[in-house]
């Protein structure tokens, strides 16, 4: 439900932490969709369901000049909230957030970042657990920090505090880079140590747009401290046929240090928007599903999106 169009509304308030009223500024928005989706190797039943959402954004300036805002997502799958964070915006020192659920550090959200027109290359929901280009922690319950350095070069940093138990603080650190016209290069690194076996990460990307065509690849390790290490690559190509249509097609290899196989998948994706309306629609095969070896599956989606 991307390209929300927002209502809105004006309402006096006093804003968080501060000790004098501010005006203060709210925003709804919200978006419905009808998915439709199934694979070969399975029979799931009705492949039809639906999801739905609005989006409650709320923001105020102090007297300092620091501005403050909330974000809450009301979502059928969940009571009473699903997606939530909390924003400072310092302005010259950057911005703060701490996310209740939602957000991502640079790792999790630079971990695949091909041009694709609806579905990366392993993401349509297929039997058995596709594994993802990363093994990020960053979430719930986190700190992200961003933080502007020029206009070409941009920092993002995330803290997730430790469990009980002995366990230890997951953070990850990323670089953003956009000096050269239409090349967009993201690197990022990172540690996740909600459990015993600790993971160093790392995470890189480069993007390159001219005109209509956009290209891009994808690099990704997983460092286990006993377990599996896991090396992620990506490649794609997405075309804006017109202003409303856009096509894609991606492929990504996942190599594990152990005897599992390589986990192999190819995707072609469509995109129509209309307004507040949009469609889009994946066919993905993946081999080797989980490295497991001949566990191989083909599936497709179309998802009808309205915005309102």
């Amino acid at each position: 439900m991307n390209n929300l169009k927002k209502i809105g509304l004006t309402a006096l308030g006093t804003a968080m932490v501060a000790t004098s009223a501010q005006a203060a500024s709210l925003s709804v928005s919200g978006g419905t969709s009808i998915f439709f989706g199934g694979e070969d190797n399975s029979n799931a039943g009705n492949g039809w369901s639906m999801t739905d959402q609005i989006d409650f954004n709320a923001s105020g300036e102090m007297d300092n000049g620091m501005t403050i805002s909330l974000y809450l997502q009301l979502d059928g799958s969940t009571a009473p909230f699903d997606d939530r964070k909390l924003t400072i915006d310092t302005g010259d020192m950057g911005v703060l957030t701490f996310s209740g659920k939602g957000s991502s550090g640079p790792v999790g959200a630079w971990d695949d970042l091909v041009p694709s027109a609806n579905e990366e290359s392993w993401g349509t929901s297929i039997g058995g657990t596709v594994d993802g280009p990363t093994n990020a922690n960053i979430g719930a319950n986190s700190f992200v920090y961003d933080y502007t350095v020029s206009d070409a070069i941009a920092l993002k940093a995330a803290y997730k505090p430790s469990k009980s138990g002995g366990l230890e603080s997951s953070t990850e650190v990323g670089v953003a880079y956009t000096g050269f016209e239409g090349l967009t290069i993201k690197a990022a690194m990172g540690e996740n140590n909600s459990a015993a076996d600790k993971i160093d990460l790392s995470v890189f990307s480069a993007v390159y747009a001219a005109g209509p065509l956009s290209v891009g690849i994808q690099s990704n390790e997983s460092d286990a401290g006993t377990g599996t290490d896991e090396d992620f690559t990506a490649y794609g190509v997405s075309y804006a046929v017109s202003d409303d249509l856009s096509i894609s097609y991606g492929v990504s290899s996942l190599d594990y240090s152990s005897a599992l196989e390589d986990q192999e998948s190819s995707a072609v994706s469509v995109s129509f928007t209309a307004g507040g309306v949009a469609i889009s629609a994946s066919h993905q095969t993946t081999d080797n599903v989980a490295g497991a070896t001949a566990t191989d599956n083909t599936s497709y989606e179309v998802n009808f999106s309205f915005a309102f």
